[in-house]
């Protein structure tokens, strides 16, 4: 974050000061993690009130407060009405400041692992502040633009949401030089009411582009008429891992023995071979979105190339480890939708050992997810896996339509899989674990890493 002032912040906020000026190096919303020189912002939500630990703030080192309402504590003080759209004035206002080149990412699906792809590129290039973790919400977004300085080169920030109009409110704060829809799938259907919300609400980061902006768009998975009018005044480009016709598009894809794609990818400014170091087809269509994004940032073929071939990895995104000579985890467990589902099933398939599929829910789906449940069922039963097994209750139709196994505990669950494995030592697994976050398959992963690594 830029050095600023307790008494510049209070201009920008429009706020009310009270006490002493004070020098601010850091904003925080965490009593647990307070930084020196640290602004703490009290938010309110539905469950919690944050003014309720502004003292635990204070001993932990803060040397101010951002509050909704004068407290009787010994520190400097800025009063606003709405302390959340105040942390989000501030991020924009400190990322304004570092006119920093900006790329927004949002999607139904692999946003986070495109994010991951241009921040790898362009770190050669230079200092590139991105989005960590899943800081990608309304509260997210806000405190990634605080970490911006005047020493970042690029910006890569990922856009979440799962209601309308919250993407308009992020795009708004990050100002974007250069924006993606990564895909549009049903996902988030509680907030967002069916598919065409979920359009409506990724194409509102194209809202906050400046006329003659580059907008990407995937050819295979779009707004279609409903992004028309947004779109008219912004520069279109195109990707596809199918379509020929696209701006960015991948020929000769080859897939090795590990799952890991390799492919020759045609672009504007000329062809490069691409070799992934994380496995599925699917990242094909990533690559082509980072490397397009990328491309608009001035990255070379070459620094591409380097970029996706070093690609860190991220923990529980698609994260395959060998746990013993016969035993190969491919740990997806960090989140769910229908097509990164069905993609989890495609990679599964390109295994020849042992194969488990082991499934947790997919959440916030309304009214439509035992349906999309079975879809996803239906695209996994050809394949004849030897292992099918679910966790939750709408995941259950996924192992009935697969003649697989139900569990209705992780415990269970677990249990069963060391089981087997102790009975069929002789044999070669591949066990690939995935689900929502709320269906904990993590702790399917962890269990599996803590006993066989």
């Amino acid at each position: 974050m830029i050095k600023t002032s307790l008494s510049q912040l209070s201009e920008v906020l429009s706020a009310r000061l009270v006490g002493q000026d004070c020098n601010i190096e850091a904003v925080t919303t965490d009593t647990r993690q307070v930084p020196e020189m640290a602004l703490f912002v009290a938010l309110v939500g539905d469950r919690f009130d944050a003014h309720d630990f502004a003292q635990q703030a204070l001993d932990n080192g803060a040397c101010a407060l951002l509050v909704e309402r004068e407290l009787d504590i010994a520190l400097p003080q800025l009063i606003v009405a709405n302390s959340k759209l105040a942390l989000g004035k501030l991020g924009a206002w400190v990322h304004q400041v570092c006119a920093t080149p900006t790329i927004a990412i949002t999607g139904s699906c692999g946003k986070t692992t495109v994010k991951e792809m241009v921040a790898s590129i362009l770190s050669s290039k230079g200092q590139v502040l991105f989005t960590s973790g899943n800081f990608n919400n309304d509260i997210g977004v806000p405190l990634t633009l605080l970490r911006s300085t005047e020493q970042d080169d690029y910006a890569v920030i990922e856009l979440g949401a799962n209601h309308i109009g919250e993407i308009a409110y992020t795009t708004e704060l990050v100002q974007p030089d250069v924006a993606l829809v990564n895909n549009v799938a049903a996902a988030h259907l509680e907030g967002f009411g069916s598919i065409d919300g979920v359009k409506r609400a990724k194409g509102e980061i194209y809202q906050g582009l400046k006329a003659a902006s580059t907008a990407m768009v995937n050819l295979e998975s779009n707004g279609g008429e409903l992004w028309q009018s947004v779109l008219a005044d912004k520069t279109v480009k195109t990707f596809s891992a199918l379509n020929a016709s696209a701006d960015f598009h991948a020929k000769n894809v080859q897939l090795d023995s590990a799952g890991q794609a390799s492919f020759d990818m045609v672009t504007p400014v000329g062809e490069v071979n691409v070799s992934l170091n994380i496995v599925g087809q699917h990242n094909v269509s990533n690559a082509l979105a980072a490397s397009a994004l990328a491309i608009e940032m001035g990255a070379t073929l070459n620094e591409i190339q380097f970029g996706l071939s070093h690609l860190p990895k991220v923990k529980g995104r698609v994260d395959v480890q060998k746990l013993t000579d016969n035993i190969t985890l491919i740990d997806d467990s960090y989140n769910a939708s229908v097509p990164a589902m069905k993609a989890a099933v495609d990679l599964l398939a390109s295994f020849s050992d042992s194969r488990w599929l082991i499934l947790g829910n997919m959440a916030e789906l309304g009214d439509e997810s035992l349906a999309l449940h079975q879809q996803v069922g239906e695209h996994a039963a050809p394949f004849n896996f030897e292992f099918v097994l679910t966790y939750g209750a709408d995941a259950k139709v996924i192992s009935d339509v697969c003649h697989g196994k139900h569990f209705e505990s992780h415990q269970e669950m677990i249990s069963f899989i060391e089981q087997v494995l102790e009975q069929q030592q002789n044999r070669s697994h591949v066990l690939l674990v995935k689900g929502a976050n709320s269906a904990g398959m993590s702790k399917i992963a962890a269990a599996l890493k803590e006993n066989y690594s």
